[in-house]
């Protein structure tokens, strides 16, 4: 008779009863669980007789869309990068051509997706309850709004210079306007998928998706970015644009330039726009990167949880100092721009700015410091399942924290290297130091939050009884006896469930007083950090560069060195900061 021994499609072990001796099948039936005599199944031979089902192998799949990816996304790169600049002999034109095949192309794919998953049922083990939440997909869908208002303006730009102005210029914000609405419909409908059918061909397709967007982000960057040196140049040295090397960010190609007011009230909005663009950009390629690593998943029901409701009632403290650094950042905000341009006034509106910077990062990193030291008494186990979404949402906050590391540590150099003696000098040196440390704690606080199983109040007496799991899993099925009412052979077959850390059950605690208020204090910093993350992604994603309105880092290093190394890092910034207002909502809901 097999009691345990091969593996059969249940995923169990059967053991064949005939190799035992008389003796060893009494101990095996009857002696308790502690006896040395049991024979055991170490941890490292558990994969066996785990409950997830088998994964088909993508590692193929998976290495030729990653390289596809990577190939546009460099061919890309070096195309925006060269059409910046006019001793390059690639025009504006040709970057245009290149991103609206991508759009296209992509546009194909996604729609020939939707009628592939159309008929399919919706079965929940092909989907990824985590991926794509609510306030993500709304958030896909307002910044898709703001990016459609911004192609419309480029079109109406592009039509009042059509005597001059290439019909490329006309074609691609129209063909944008396509993309956008086909790719925010099947991110909405689509991001949960785990896709079954055509795997290859689907990771090759997401790859693009996410390829394209990339794409449309550093173009989106490379303009924004142009203008802001183009300011700045025309502003410090009044030189024209001519002699710097570059394109006039917006402006028309071979002398075709806004000449009616029209024309310019067209350009100076859609700048506006840009920044929800540019962000609209990365929430799809983050949704599509997620979508990627689900090809051909099937995710287990015993990892689902239930989804839960953001609601602010009963919690002041955190909403309130929140309004309060999101109304004051604001109203600095407002001041610099005006003042920052008036030279009699630029020195106290410098001031004032870094002065509001210092006391609300202050906050933030008290905050943050506070939650995460209550982090270690928190008794909720770590949840350590598979989770793309989450591995993808910590490794964003990690490199996009590289941006404004890197800035504030040249800013620090800098500080140091001019001997600091100056207020103005002093209070550049102490905002850059608070925004390592703001981040630093900031990411530790979040990353916590998303590693914790979420709190629960649907829970029965039964399940505050947990079994301590030992390392070894025995194979004697009268070693449960003592701790089930059900027979070994009630069904036919021994058949017994083996846990692993990895896998069990969140315990489950009894609400008491002190884990209320616990968590009333961990949703009260995660609300006023989600809000003061809000304010500090409006200000520089709005036009603010105190790097270069203060003149001193540009003194030291150079015109050239400094706009490139804000170029660079201050967009993986403002990125950051929306970033981690979509992880401090996950936190708050969690909590």
């Amino acid at each position: 008779m097999k009691i345990f021994k091969e593996e059969d499609h249940y995923g169990k072990k059967w053991l064949n009863m005939g190799d035992l001796s008389p003796a060893e099948t009494s101990t095996a039936v009857k002696v308790p669980p502690a006896d040395p005599t049991f024979e055991k199944i170490s941890l490292g031979e558990l994969s066996a007789v785990s409950a997830e089902p088998p994964e088909i192998w993508k590692k193929g799949g998976r290495l030729l869309s990653g390289m596809l990816g990577i190939n546009i996304v460099l061919l890309g790169c070096g195309l925006v990068s060269s059409g910046a600049f006019t001793a390059v002999s690639v025009a504006e034109r040709e970057v245009l051509s290149f991103l609206s095949v991508l759009m296209g192309l992509t546009s194909i794919w996604m729609v020939s997706y939707l009628l592939w998953t159309s008929k399919h049922k919706n079965n929940p083990k092909l989907k990824d309850s985590h991926a794509g939440p609510i306030w993500l997909r709304g958030g896909l869908v307002l910044f898709g709004v703001c990016s459609l208002v911004l192609d419309i303006l480029k079109i109406g730009k592009s039509v009042t210079l059509i005597h001059c102005e290439s019909p490329v210029k006309i074609a691609h914000p129209v063909i944008q306007v396509v993309f956008v609405v086909i790719q925010t419909y099947f991110l909405w409908v689509s991001c949960q998928d785990c896709a079954q059918i055509h795997m290859n061909l689907t990771r090759c397709g997401l790859m693009i998706t996410l390829s394209t967007n990339l794409a449309i982000w550093m173009a989106a960057v490379t303009d924004e970015s142009l203008h802001q040196t183009h300011e700045l140049i025309t502003g410090v040295n009044h030189t024209s644009n001519a002699t710097t090397g570059v394109r006039a960010a917006g402006g028309g190609s071979h002398g075709c330039d806004c000449v009616t007011q029209l024309c310019k009230t067209f350009q100076n909005g859609y700048y506006y726009l840009y920044p929800f663009n540019i962000e609209y950009s990365l929430f799809a390629s983050a949704m599509s990167y997620v979508m990627w690593k689900n090809v051909g998943r099937v995710t287990s029901e015993h990892h689902h949880h239930t989804q839960h409701k953001f609601k602010t009632r009963n919690l002041f403290v955190g909403l309130l100092c929140g309004i309060g650094v999101l109304v004051a950042g604001l109203g600095v905000f407002i001041i610099y721009k005006i003042e920052v341009d008036i030279e009699d006034s630029k020195s106290q509106a410098i001031t004032m700015f870094y002065i509001f910077n210092i006391t609300a990062l202050s906050l933030m990193s008290i905050g943050s410091l506070a939650g995460t030291i209550i982090y270690r008494f928190d008794k909720r186990d770590m949840d350590n399942h598979k989770n793309p979404t989450r591995t993808l949402d910590v490794v964003l906050l990690l490199g996009a924290a590289l941006g404004q590391y890197c800035i504030s540590y040249f800013s620090i150099v800098a500080m140091i290297a001019m001997q600091p003696g100056e207020q103005l000098h002093t209070l550049i040196l102490v905002n850059a130091l608070l925004l390592i440390v703001q981040h630093t704690l900031q990411n530790t606080f979040i990353i916590e939050g998303l590693h914790r199983h979420p709190h629960t109040n649907n829970h029965h007496p039964a399940e505050l009884q947990e079994k301590d799991l030992s390392p070894h899993v025995y194979i004697n099925p009268a070693a449960t006896d003592s701790h089930s009412n059900h027979s070994p052979s009630s069904n036919g077959k021994h058949e017994y469930e083996l846990e692993t850390k990895h896998n069990r059950t969140p315990t489950i605690f009894p609400e008491n007083s002190k884990t209320d208020w616990r968590r009333k204090i961990l949703k009260e910093i995660s609300l006023f950090l989600l809000v003061s993350n809000i304010i500090f992604w409006i200000i520089p994603a709005f036009g603010a560069r105190p790097q270069f309105d203060n003149g001193l880092e540009l003194q030291f290093y150079g015109d050239n060195m400094w706009v490139v190394i804000v170029n660079i890092g201050l967009p993986f910034g403002i990125f950051y900061r929306m970033h981690s207002v979509a992880s401090l909502v996950e936190v708050y809901i969690m909590t």
